[in-house]
Order: structure tokens, then C-alpha cells, then sequence
């Protein structure tokens, strides 16, 4: 297997020399194709003239520049290389100061070879650490950061999101496409993560000491922070979308059912009756809203007619919890409203819609 570790740089001319030599010497223990792409974004400070110097001494050295972007346009620029023009069967991404530890890097490609496709080093597992000397304010900033990525993108399977230490095969990176991802900065590092869980990558943690580094500067700023914040609540939107539609449509269906309820008991049917019928009629028009709107976007493998009768199958099971709903209501308070019953009885039958049609009839 051939694995191009992408090490993105900005003033980082006090480490890269000692960096490339010590994963040079890891990858002596290893039995694949191992090579590094520094990825600099026009150091001021003569990074890339360290990097060509190292690359003179050895084949497996590469080196590209750009224009200051970000941490993920960075990245971005070494995957597509790494990928297209180096071949790679899997990149990694690794800091250049010394932050991740050389010596673990035969660990994360151990996990590749086990079978994982995206592989994080980290410090929130078992037998993970983050420094002993860090600062109540900086143990928190790093604790909670992670945490408000987990919870508000919804990630919850992994427990280090917005871990910088990875290794990640290259067919996971071809499904999820890098130039999509609408970030710049450190929020690239959750965003590429969401994508590789939505196209089900099998995700291994392995754990890691993170190490605060000794020589040059921090490049994470204010800005990095915001981006990355909103990125966290974007993913969180766009993983709640399909349900805001479906809920849109419901309340739709809830305007059909209770409107049609009222008219037929206007015209003399009894509620008894009218309610299953005020029930069938939402039930075609949340089907055809959701086939033509909230779910057009899947890649679905049934014709329209085999998801109109899976749509109704679970209907009838949605139209038996409503309908009970409905009964039960009215046996407890007989002088209550009708239209309050039919409607009570509506909640629990759109969750069941939701869950049962999402996972079954519009399954991708």
C-alpha cells in the first residue's frame, strides 16, 4: 500500500527538517510504500527551501506551495495531489511541529490494515492524553471544543472530532470529494470527518499523547474558532433538513386531514367514519409531497407504485396509533372537541410516518 503522509506548513522551518527525519526513520519499520508531501503555504520564513533540501537527499520527499488559505484548503491541495498525482492508497494528516508524535504514526496504518477507513489518533479514548501542564481555560477550550462537535453536528459514535492526526484511505477521500466541503480553516477536520461517517466509513480511534510544541507559533486564530463553531451547527442543519421537510409536509397533511374531518362532518358523516377517511386523504398528500420533495434527492431502487404501497402499508400502521389516539380521547372526555382528539392523535402517527418511511420506503 502506498501512503503519502501530507504535512501542512506555515513558518515551520525549525521543525520540518527534524520532523521529515523522524518519520523517515518510522517508516523503516513499516512495510509499505511510505511517502511525505509538504504542503506550504509560502512560508515567509524559507520552510520550502528547508523541504526541497531534504527532497535532494531522498525520492520519497515532495513538496507543493499555494497562497495562504487556511489549515483545509491546505489539506484539500495535498489529498488531490497525493491521490491523483502520487497514486496514494491512503493519506495521512499529521502536524509538523511535533504535536503528533512520529513514533505513532505505525499504529494509525496498523488500524488501516486491520480493515479501518479512516483512522483518528486520539486523545479522548482510553489511554489518550492531552498535556498534564495545559491551563483550566485551555483543557477546557480543547475538551469542550470537542465536545460541542460531537454533540451539536452530531457525530456521536466518535469521541475525538476535531482531532488533526489521521489516516484515511483514499477511496474514502474519492467518495466524499474534498473540494465540496465548504471550509477553509481547522473546521475542515470535523467536516471531512461528517462526510466519511455519512458515506459509512468504518472509523477506528487509536489513542495518542498530544504534545504541545516546543519551537515556532500556534496558527490557530479567532477566525478558525468562529468557522469553526458555525460548521458544527451547519452539519447539525443539514442532517436535520430531511426531517424539517418531513415535518413541513406533515403539517401540511395536518391542514388536509383536520380541513377534510370538518367538511365531511358538515356534510352529515359521522366523526367516527369521517376521521379514518380525513386520514386517507392527508396520507396521499404527504406520499405525493414527500416522493416528488422531502426525499427526491435519494438514489432509490423501487419504482413510485412499490413506494406508494410501502407508503401505505405504514400508513395504515400510522392511521391504527392516530385512529386509537382518536378513540381513546374520545372515550375519555366525550364533550371534548373532536377536532383536539384528531389532532392529538396526528403526533405520534408522524413519528412513526417518519422513522418507518425514512428507514423503508425512501431508503436510499
Amino acid at each position: 500500500m502506498k501512503i503519502v503522509v501530507i504535512l501542512p506548513t506555515y513558518n515551520e522551518k525549525e521543525n520540518i527538517a527534524l520532523m521529515i527525519g523522524a518519520l523517515q526513520e518510522q517508516f523503516r519499520k513499516l512495510p509499505h510504500d511510505m511517502s511525505i508531501l509538504v504542503v506550504d503555504d509560502n512560508s515567509p520564513d524559507g520552510t520550502a527551501d528547508v523541504v526541497r533540501l531534504e527532497a535532494k537527499k531522498a525520492s520519497n520527499i515532495f513538496l507543493i506551495t499555494g497562497r495562504k488559505q487556511g489549515l483545509g484548503a491546505a489539506y484539500i491541495r495535498g489529498m488531490k495531489h497525493a491521490v491523483n498525482e502520487l497514486k496514494a492508497d491512503a493519506v495521512m494528516e499529521m502536524d509538523a511541529d511535533f504535536s503528533h508524535k512520529p513514533e505513532d504514526v505505525p499504529r494509525l496504518i496498523e488500524a488501516l490494515d486491520a480493515g479501518a477507513d479512516f483512522v483518528i489518533g486520539s486523545r479522548y479514548v482510553p489511554g489518550g492524553r492531552i498535556p498534564g501542564d495545559w491551563s483550566f481555560l485551555r483543557r477546557m477550550n480543547s475538551k469542550w471544543g470537542n465536545v460541542f462537535a460531537r454533540y451539536v453536528a452530531g457525530m456521536y459514535s466518535v469521541r475525538d472530532c476535531t482531532a488533526g492526526f489521521r489516516a484515511i484511505r483514499a477511496s474514502t477521500i474519492e467518495k466524499i470529494d474534498p473540494d465540496t466541503l465548504r471550509v477553509k480553516g481547522y473546521a475542515f477536520q470535523i467536516s471531512l470527518l461528517h462526510e466519511a461517517l455519512l458515506n459509512h466509513a468504518k472509523v477506528k480511534e487509536v489513542p495518542v499523547e498530544f504534545v504541545d510544541r516546543k519551537r515556532g507559533e500556534t496558527k490557530l486564530g479567532m477566525s478558525d474558532i468562529v468557522e469553526f463553531m458555525l460548521n458544527a451547527w451547519w452539519i447539525r442543519f443539514e442532517r436535520s433538513k430531511t426531517f424539517l421537510k418531513f415535518a413541513a409536509v406533515g403539517a401540511t397533511g395536518v391542514v388536509v386531514n383536520l380541513v377534510s374531518f370538518t367538511m365531511l362532518m358538515n356534510a352529515g358523516l359521522n366523526k367516527y367514519i369521517a376521521s379514518p377517511i380525513a386520514i386517507e386523504f392527508s396520507i396521499i398528500t404527504n406520499f405525493l409531497l414527500n416522493n416528488f420533495w422531502t426525499f427526491s434527492e435519494r438514489d432509490m431502487n423501487d419504482k413510485i407504485h412499490i413506494r406508494g404501497l410501502k407508503f401505505n402499508i405504514i400508513s395504515f400502521v400510522a392511521l391504527g396509533v392516530s385512529y386509537t389516539t382518536f378513540l381513546i380521547l374520545s372515550m375519555l372526555n366525550p364533550n371534548g372537541i373532536p377536532q383536539v382528539h384528531q389532532a392529538a392523535g396526528i403526533i405520534p402517527a408522524t413519528l412513526i410516518n417518519y422513522f418507518l418511511n425514512s428507514y423503508w420506503t425512501f431508503k436510499e
